[in-house]
């Protein structure tokens, strides 16, 4: 349970469209700082210091069998026999942040190494670097990035580093865009920028030839996992409702697009990054959250909302709004998964300028960044790890694991370590579930939700120990395929149970009896620190106490932290 620690898998088959067909690598041993059998003082300085927040968190003790990576044998025991049996399986939760900038983007400052070292300090296990998709990124920059990943990835072997991109997605916002590691990750991210990406492409506007372009990048990075030119590759979609551009069609067109039977989109950033950017003056730039400061323009959804271009607890509204936009692409049965990510452009609190000299559109970076000799409080940003959290439940420390965790939806997110740890599961008919999977039970199965969450052991970046003070569980049904591809609503969602928490430390067990289940449904879970709360968007008897929209100027993100859980399905057949 949590971050770096083992739970059991379900033993059967997800309900959804999810695809495990290609070969794993053996997966490495683990992460010295994970294996309690390499001795602190053999420890370089960032491995202690990943095993201190790991044992803060509570996440390690002694010995394995003493709350450690592995789960002990009164745990495998009972799983097992929730299983029907069989010899379950493990999960390391990985934290990690896959959108990152470098001097390899026009707006950025850090060297690769400097974002891998400040992630690791900060108790991440993976990272993806993601520069701005660009003519010049095209031509130079994403051949002359690789060579620092791999320095870094041989400096910090601890640590998961991904090459991709942030693709300027065609007639839309931006993505993510990454390949496993191997020798055509630079071939192939290079093909997809040069053909695929809306601003080398002149394919900005929102029209559906440039729509179908987007669908089409998918469908090509498909067809690269199929050729094995590269053994994965993912695509989740960046601060989704900024600017209002990616209207509930295109996101279910990502969605949907599975060229060559595997599917490449698979989520979008349920909080964005720049969270720094809404600490009021003088502390800070004084901006808004995410810098979520827009207004529709020509190219925006004429459907939504004015408040959907604002940030709401720091979670994007499609996200936030219970019986939104998320929960309607949930209530369709198919898969699409919330992440949270730093953005990490320019660090607040930082002391760094950008190196002298140098030529970006000739050399594709910034020169080496300098001492500057003042702490900079205007910028918006924090380090990955710092403050936004990406938790992946992996089959091992690899590569793949990460990915096959993300694209499975075994995924939560928080801000300002509120958790420590975070163990969710659907039980009933002998089976079980957890994140991202489905619970598959005869008509009329009684079920049962339990939560375990591992409270913070530790203070964070803010330097004190944040603890929640409400968990929310959030429940829907499954009622098929939309008619209107732009519908972005679910009426049948809302927030079924709310727990008050107490406890100061340690572990919180939840229960919720979903009873007798007899039809599809998904639940999902919620949790804040109490400090500024709201009635939803659908109104008290939809979500009595959810987040309340941000003020422009005037949010502190440290005074208001929230985790998001993403679904599990139960599908009585």
């Amino acid at each position: 349970m949590g971050q770096g620690r083992h739970h059991h898998r379900h033993d059967h088959e997800h309900g959804h469209a999810h695809d495990h067909g290609h070969a794993h690598e053996v997966a490495p041993a683990l992460p010295a700082a994970f294996d309690t059998s390499v001795p602190d003082e053999a420890l370089t300085p960032e491995q202690r210091s990943r095993r201190a927040l790991l044992r803060r968190a509570g996440l390690l003790g002694a010995g394995l069998a003493a709350g450690g990576v592995l789960a002990d044998a009164t745990q495998a025991a009972a799983a097992t026999a929730a299983s029907g049996g069989r010899r379950p399986e493990g999960f390391l939760w990985l934290a990690g942040d896959h959108h990152i900038h470098t001097r390899y983007s026009s707006d950025g400052k850090y060297r690769v190494v400097d974002q891998v070292r400040q992630g690791a300090r900060h108790g991440l296990d993976w990272m993806v670097i993601t520069d701005h998709g660009s003519t010049t990124h095209a031509k130079i920059g994403v051949d002359k990035v690789n060579p620092d990943i791999r320095e870094a990835r041989a400096a910090y072997e601890d640590t998961l580093v991904f090459q991709g991109l942030e693709w300027n997605i065609p007639a839309a916002e931006h993505g993510t865009v990454f390949v496993h590691p191997g020798k055509n990750e630079v071939a192939v991210l290079k093909q997809f920028e040069t053909d695929y990406d809306g601003s080398v492409r002149g394919a900005s506007d929102s029209t559906p030839a440039n729509e179908a372009l987007a669908v089409a990048g998918l469908n090509f990075l498909a067809e690269q996992v199929q050729r094995r030119r590269v053994k994965d590759a993912l695509m989740l979609a960046n601060h989704p409702a900024r600017r209002g551009v990616d209207s509930p069609h295109e996101i279910r067109g990502w969605r949907d697009a599975t060229g060559a039977g595997r599917q490449i989109a698979v989520g979008f950033e349920g909080a964005p990054g720049h969270q720094a950017a809404g600490l009021p003056a003088p502390l800070g730039m004084a901006r808004a959250r995410g810098i979520y400061d827009n207004s529709p323009s020509a190219g925006s959804f004429a459907g939504y909302p004015l408040e959907s271009y604002r940030t709401w607890g720091g979670f994007d509204w499609m996200t936030a709004t219970v019986g939104g936009l998320w929960d309607s692409l949930l209530a369709e049965g198919r898969p699409w998964w919330i992440t949270a990510n730093s953005d990490s452009h320019q660090v607040y609190g930082d002391t760094a300028v950008r190196g002298p000299g140098g030529d970006f559109n000739a050399n594709g970076r910034y020169e080496d960044p300098v001492y500057g000799g003042k702490i900079d409080i205007t910028q918006g940003d924090y380090w990955p790890g710092q403050y936004s959290r990406t938790h992946v439940g992996a089959d091992g420390f690899s590569y793949a694991a990460v990915m096959d965790g993300i694209r499975a939806g075994r995924v939560w997110v928080d801000h300002g370590q509120l958790l420590g740890g975070l163990d969710a599961r659907v039980v009933g008919g002998g089976r079980w579930a957890t994140l991202g999977g489905a619970l598959h039970v005869k008509k009329g199965t009684s079920v049962t939700l339990t939560v375990d969450v591992t409270l913070a052991g530790g203070p964070n970046w803010a330097g004190y120990v944040p603890r929640p003070a409400r968990m929310d569980v959030i429940q829907g049904e499954v009622t098929g395929p939309v008619a209107d591809k732009d519908t972005f609503t679910a009426p049948t969602a809302k927030v079924v149970r709310s727990y008050e928490v107490d406890q100061s430390s340690g572990v919180v067990r939840l229960t919720y009896q979903l009873g007798r289940v007899d039809r599809p449904l998904y639940v999902r879970l919620r949790g804040s620190d109490g400090n500024r709360t709201a009635v939803g968007a659908m109104g008290a008897a939809v979500d009595p106490v959810g987040p309340a929209i941000d003020v422009v100027g005037d949010a502190d993100p440290w005074l208001d932290l929230w985790f998001y859980s993403n679904p599990i399905w139960v599908l009585p057949s």
